[in-house]
């Protein structure tokens, strides 16, 4: 019951975060003061995301590595990891090219005749530092689990997981049981602290909304209203495409995941941070019947490689620059764009404001003026409500899919314990809604 109400709870904190923003910003007087009443509501929602990313590392290592041990041998995570990243591959090339499709057909930036100033300093600071895929590779591999736990580094404690998991199950001495239920219990008491954190998740969604509408106002809602419909009917359009992927291989017990995802996504929305979702996704995916050995793997992969929603930004937004100031990019320069964002959007994983960081990298590469970020900037919040919540619906059907395709009995692998009954109850229920 708790569990039904919390959606109905933070569907409420939207409405009346919208509703005390309008009213702090049309009520502060200026600018300055109205940054000033935000900065109490971003305290909130400060206070809740910390609570959630405190929760995040050992909620991956736990289950991570329970998961790896249960499958015995390299081979089926070699497996699952492949059919993952097929999955995520497509998903990021088929979420660019509806972005780069639909804003050419709309034209959002067309008619802002804005001018490029030569050799102006950009008044947009971007720290994009060395973002590159060298870097990016070279980062995969933590120097030290502490710091990869302390700084939430999701890619970097996978990979420890996964040494971690293939020496547990490589080490079946006496004690071997009693390490892995250690870890499968540690793992129940993270996400028994995830059903506390959760507790505060309308106070902070309230809090994200009110900041964000307290500085901005609704008025810059009207204003790109163009731009903004027109981005999020895109991100139905990829919705709707997900669905249909995931209908193909899932049957109709997609729209079955789809319900139970409806509280991580409303979390990711209003707080617009995929860590906030990532502990309740688990939770979702569980209840679907996924085994734990294949959402604890696929999962935190794809929060590195999957993220369709920020994909389908970074296409509207650079091309939405280009319109903007009248620089026509012909289809190869285009396609060279789309390449260009599905490489250095691996390295986004755990940077701030990520989406804007690769937006503000591939820039330069095409000869665009940075300055153009000015016209996305201060809609960003609302623009990363939407493409936040996409991630974790292509993240939820992504790992079912995998789970779905997994064998649920294959000798020296699954062996007869949870995974192999959470991936035959998955089969199962697939076959009977089909």
């Amino acid at each position: 019951m708790k569990n039904n109400k919390l959606p109905r709870q933070i569907a409420i904190g939207i409405a009346l975060g919208v509703l005390v923003g309008w009213t702090c910003h049309h009520f502060a007087g200026s600018e300055q003061s109205a940054k000033e009443i935000a900065a109490y509501f971003s305290m909130v929602t400060d206070i809740f995301l910390r609570m959630i990313k405190m929760i995040i590392a050992p909620l991956v290592f736990a289950t991570l590595v329970g998961g790896i041990a249960s499958m015995g041998n390299s081979r089926a995570v070699g497996r699952i990891g492949l059919r993952a990243m097929i999955w995520f591959v497509s998903a990021s090339a088929v979420s660019l090219a509806i972005g780069m499709g639909l804003v050419n057909l709309f034209q959002p930036g067309a008619g802002l005749n804005m001018e490029v100033v030569q050799h102006a300093a950009s008044p947009v600071v971007v720290n994009t530092g060395d973002f590159s895929l060298k870097v990016f590779i070279s980062h995969v591999f933590p120097r030290s689990i502490a710091e990869a736990m302390a700084n939430n580094e999701i890619l970097q404690i996978v990979v420890f997981s996964l040494f971690f998991g293939f020496a547990l199950a490589g080490v079946k001495r006496a004690g071997y049981t009693r390490v892995v239920d250690s870890i499968e219990e540690l793992a129940k008491v993270m996400f028994k602290i995830t059903d506390y954190v959760m507790a505060f998740a309308p106070i902070g969604v309230f809090a994200a909304i009110a900041s964000a509408i307290t500085t901005q106002g609704i008025g810059l809602l009207v204003d790109y209203g163009k731009l903004i419909a027109e981005f999020y009917f895109g991100i139905l359009i990829l919705w709707a495409v997900l669905f249909g992927a995931g209908y193909l291989f899932l049957g109709r017990s997609v729209f079955s995941l789809g319900k139970l995802i409806r509280e991580p996504i409303l979390l990711a929305f209003s707080t617009a941070s995929s860590e906030s979702a990532y502990p309740k996704t688990m939770e979702a995916l569980e209840k679907f019947g996924a085994p734990k050995r294949v959402s604890s793997f696929v999962l935190p992969l794809g929060y590195s490689f999957n993220l369709d929603g920020s994909m389908m930004y970074q296409a509207f937004a650079i091309m939405f620059i280009a319109q903007a100031y009248n620089i026509d990019l012909s289809f190869t320069q285009q396609l060279l764009i789309l390449l260009t964002l599905m490489i250095t959007s691996k390295g986004m994983a755990g940077v701030a404001r990520a989406s804007i960081v690769v937006v503000a990298a591939t820039l330069p590469m095409f000869n665009l003026p940075e300055a153009g970020l000015l016209l996305i900037i201060g809609i960003d919040q609302f623009l990363d409500m939407a493409r936040t919540a996409t991630n974790v619906v292509g993240n939820s059907i992504a790992t079912a899919v995998v789970a779905k395709s997994e064998p649920h009995e294959e000798p020296g692998e699954a062996p007869q314990g949870e995974g192999s009954r959470e991936t035959a109850a998955l089969s199962k229920r697939s076959a009977t809604v089909a």
